[in-house]
């Protein structure tokens, strides 16, 4: 038995609710660190991600979710025509477009 296991089963002496309070405590601590190390950062990423894809214009160069590298040709209002190699294009979902590098060829 470790002793957090140990800790989390010992009540207090008087039968008070301290215990509940200390569990509540720990509860927090525990949201706390899954919102800042894990919930924000993605939320910040994927809307760094939506700017950037809304940005976009045509010679960017993009990585698709599948990771497809193009270039992108037209833009509609849902999806995109990337030239995959010269000659090749094929037409994405603006939402499968994970990384946009403006002026790169």
């Amino acid at each position: 038995m470790t002793f957090l296991n140990f800790y989390f089963m010992m009540g207090s002496p008087d039968g008070g609710g301290d215990g509940a309070l200390i569990n509540l405590f720990f509860l927090g601590a525990i949201f706390f660190v899954f919102y800042f190390f894990i919930i924000r950062p993605q939320s910040k990423r994927q809307k760094e991600i939506q700017r950037k894809v809304g940005e976009m214009k045509k010679g960017d160069k993009v990585v698709t979710g599948g990771g497809l590298i193009g270039t992108v040709n037209t833009i509609d209002d849902e999806t995109v025509l990337l030239e995959i190699d010269s000659g090749v294009k094929a037409r994405f979902q603006k939402s499968s477009i994970t990384d946009v590098n403006p002026g790169k060829k």
